[in-house]
């Protein structure tokens, strides 16, 4: 709670700064995108149930509307378009990692599902382009004496898979993959980024043009630490995919502690040893 006269934190992402790069996504960068869909259809054909009622909260509408036509496309935002209780499933489709409230985004999906209802969420994770993480703090503290944030602040896997417990949903479970572009160059890597729509769109980026020198001291600290033996650029990418159910009765339950009918020991095959008190 705040007090008289105090303020809020200012929000990570500035979600205007983040429309404005998602205005310029080009369908010709959107491999990740693509690499996600079929994450979601993979996991789809091993759930042994119908959905009729679908939503996917994405940045790339047509691509997702493409594969799912006759699923309701939502904007990606703070607030989600979805009414309570009106979806057997939600897809939150690569926009979790730029959300101020990525719990608040998760109950708000939970919300919007029926008992019983699925919810799977893909994102990038904290493994994201941490080559080129490593080497612009490094090229900027060289150059310029200090740090400015370039790369968003990306989740561990642990922390999210916490999330969907804390959005209330049951059977949670959190995956990742990881996949590696290479890039002859840092241009390269940078303008495929802008292309993707996920250039810098934090609230704390620097509103200033970066001097020539940081970027040509990154590129070859790059170089230096990760270059490939073909001498090119990779960027590391990893995707992560968190899966929950709306809670149902239906649902299996955990045993109550104490209720086994028989040892672990007599399982393993050994003696059991009384811990001293």
């Amino acid at each position: 709670m705040t007090t008289p006269g105090s303020s809020l934190p200012p929000a990570l992402v500035d979600r205007a700064a983040l429309a404005a790069r998602r205005a310029r996504m080009r369908d010709t960068a959107l491999f990740l995108h693509h690499a996600a869909l079929d994450e979601v259809q993979d996991r789809l054909s091993l759930v042994n149930r119908s959905f009729t009622d679908m939503a996917v909260v994405t940045s790339a509408p047509a691509l997702w509307a493409e594969h799912f036509p006759t699923a309701r496309i939502v904007a990606e935002g703070e607030v989600l378009d979805l009414a309570p209780q009106s979806c057997d499933l939600v897809v939150h489709a690569m926009a979790l990692h730029w959300a101020n409230d990525p719990v608040g985004q998760l109950i708000q999906c939970r919300r919007a599902l029926r008992p019983d209802g699925l919810l799977l969420a893909v994102c990038f994770g904290g493994q994201t382009l941490h080559q080129l993480r490593a080497s612009l703090a490094e090229a900027e503290t060289l150059i310029t004496g200090g740090i400015s944030p370039r790369v968003a602040p990306m989740a561990e896997i642990r922390d999210l898979g916490a999330l969907l417990q804390r959005a209330g949903l049951a059977l949670p479970v959190a995956d990742s993959l990881t996949l590696t572009a290479e890039y002859r160059d840092l241009p390269h890597l940078m303008r495929d980024l802008r292309e993707m729509g996920e250039a810098n769109a934090l609230s704390a980026r620097l509103r200033h043009p970066t001097r020539r020198a940081v970027f040509t001291r990154a590129e070859d600290i790059y170089s230096a630490h990760f270059a490939t033996s073909e001498n090119r650029l990779p960027a590391t990418f990893e995707l992560i995919c968190l899966t929950g159910w709306a809670p149902d009765e239906s649902q299996p339950k955990p045993l109550r502690p104490g209720s086994a009918s028989a040892r672990l020991a007599a399982a393993l095959g050994t003696s059991e040893t009384t811990l001293p008190d």
